[in-house]
């Protein structure tokens, strides 16, 4: 278990050097296809999770992933259940755009024993749902209205006080399936307005979208929808984050 993970985000965002990760949906996953191809394109993270877990093949996910591949796993939960002692670390969720409080901190206790005994690196991250057009399945799910797109001001203020409460990692996430991307004036806002690494996610599908996501101010693009229709974007999309240059 590679238990390094925060300290890594954090050094290649000192450095200025932009992350990627490739989301996959162990509901989806039928073929370690791939993971060949997140091997050969050196992606930096893979995440597992999904806002609807049904077949119960989480485990055996993370279980086929780890065969064929030394990239870090995180899990990115859907729910409480969503913890695997197979994987190197967990993105612990808390809905901070929303107010549910099950998601700001109810379903957190009932997961602490088990986030606890399975070891992993824990990364505290305050998960805010951005409006991008359609109704997610994260925003169904969740029971929470997402931050309008053009309210910058609130994204920026939310973020702030999620770094202010000592999370470690912010996250905005337009949503599987995103109609529109988090646009590039509110991660600018957001980005500019905290110190903590900035993940960006939910409608990026193509090089282009992931540049101008760095650009504006992201430490790591995540890209899953996208991908399970055309699987030769993760070797684009890649390199164009790696090649990034502020």
């Amino acid at each position: 278990m590679q238990k390094n993970n925060y300290e890594k985000i954090i050094k290649n965002k000192a450095k200025g050097k932009k992350l990627f990760a490739v989301l996959i949906d162990p509901d989806k996953f039928e073929s370690t296809v791939i993971i060949s191809i997140a091997n050969r394109a050196s992606v930096d993270f893979i995440m597992v999770g999904g806002s609807i877990l049904s077949n119960g093949n989480f485990e055996k996910c993370i279980q086929a992933i780890k065969k064929h591949t030394s990239i870090p796993i995180l899990i990115f939960p859907g729910n409480h259940l969503q913890i695997s002692k197979n994987a190197d670390a967990i993105l612990l969720l808390s809905l901070i755009s929303g107010r549910n409080p099950e998601l700001l901190i109810g379903k957190h206790v009932i997961a602490a024993p088990l986030i606890k005994s399975s070891n992993l690196e824990v990364l505290s991250t305050g998960y805010m749902l951005i409006e991008s057009g359609r109704q997610t399945s994260a925003s169904y799910m969740s029971n929470t209205n997402p931050i309008p797109s053009d309210k910058t001001s609130i994204a920026a203020c939310t973020a702030m006080a999620g770094e202010q409460l000592g999370l470690k990692l912010i996250y905005m996430d337009a949503g599987s399936g995103a109609m529109n991307t988090v646009s590039a004036e509110m991660i600018k806002k957001v980005s500019k307005n905290i110190s903590i690494p900035l993940i960006i996610g939910g409608g990026i599908d193509s090089p282009k979208k992931a540049v101008l996501a760095c650009k504006s101010g992201a430490d790591i693009v995540v890209v899953g929808n996208a991908i399970e229709k055309d699987v030769t974007l993760i070797e684009s999309i890649a390199k164009a984050i790696h090649s990034y240059k502020n």
